[in-house]
């Protein structure tokens, strides 16, 4: 099984991502997500059908419109949209996704999630990339915490480690 820390290490290796969920307001987690991407010296696109511009970005309608080879799309929109953005991914060859959740459902789709899998694009199945980008302030880092202590951190094949099992653990922020 692919480890947590390896398969976020692979995405944030990619320099040209795309976040699909940014909205006009900027209070969506997914506007926070572009603006840390952007902070940290990402070429980063902005996705969402109504707008034409976001954080003062150019915006795409889908990913098809968007003029630069990507590398992985962020998907933070309700968990029933992200089913049509793999299928973008597989249409335009994006090798990767990162659905987006802290607590609750966030934009993990199981049927998104599976269409991964069978078109071979490796998926991270929640957490919030803000955890992880350095620097991580305190807030996400306290997230990331307990989410690890609750077992709730992503396995990005798709399967929670087994009950009682310590598989996972280099995952987990508590050793």
């Amino acid at each position: 099984m692919i480890q947590l820390e390896s398969a976020v290490a692979d995405f944030l290796a990619q320099r040209r991502l795309a976040v699909a969920g940014v909205s006009r307001d900027g209070k969506l987690p997914a506007n926070h997500i572009f603006r840390k991407l952007l902070a940290a010296g990402y070429e980063v696109y902005p996705v969402n059908p109504n707008a034409a511009e976001v954080e003062g970005s150019p915006c795409f309608p889908d990913l098809a419109s968007i003029p630069a080879e990507i590398q992985g799309l962020v998907i933070a929109t309700p968990p029933a949209a992200a089913l049509a953005l793999v299928e973008q991914c597989v249409d335009r060859g994006i090798p990767r996704v990162w659905m987006h959740r802290s607590f609750g459902p966030g934009s993990v789709s199981e049927e998104a999630e599976l269409r991964c899998r069978e078109a071979g694009i490796a998926v991270i199945p929640g957490a919030c990339p803000m955890m992880f980008i350095e620097p991580v302030d305190v807030a996400h880092t306290c997230i990331r915490w307990a989410l690890g202590v609750f077992r709730k951190l992503p396995s990005p094949d798709g399967f929670p480690p087994p009950e009682g099992s310590n598989s996972g653990a280099e995952d987990s922020p508590i050793q």
